[in-house]
């Protein structure tokens, strides 16, 4: 089956990212409940990132990892958790993470359609 790159960004991507930004915000200090609050979902899916229950699929690059981290840190200081997911899903693609992604959970290497680039 062919998925679009959307579909892994859904699937895959952006739970790993919400995971990580959790995890990072927990060591800044926030409580479960700010950290929800902050990331746009409910204690129960923080909960569900720390215990690698929930956004464990993929292991995410240090490259992306590291613009997590400084995601993390607006994201402490009051940035939007929308802009923040886009900046981490384009920095992906311009990275070509997404297209390995793409790659790995679908049948993509045989359409050659190069559009995660």
């Amino acid at each position: 089956m062919i998925l679009q790159p959307q579909e892994i960004e859904v699937w895959y991507l952006i739970p790993a990212v919400r995971r990580e930004l959790a995890r990072y915000l927990l060591k800044k200090g926030f409580n479960q409940k700010n950290v929800a609050k902050i990331i746009g979902t409910t204690e129960a899916s923080v909960s569900h990132y720390i215990k690698s229950k929930r956004g464990n699929e993929i292991k995410l690059p240090v490259k992306v990892t590291s613009e997590i981290e400084k995601s993390a840190a607006r994201l402490a200081n009051g940035s939007c958790i929308v802009k923040e997911i886009q900046l981490i899903c384009n920095y992906s693609k311009k990275t070509k993470f997404l297209c390995e992604l793409h790659e790995k959970y679908s049948d993509a290497r045989l359409c050659r359609c190069g559009c995660c680039l």
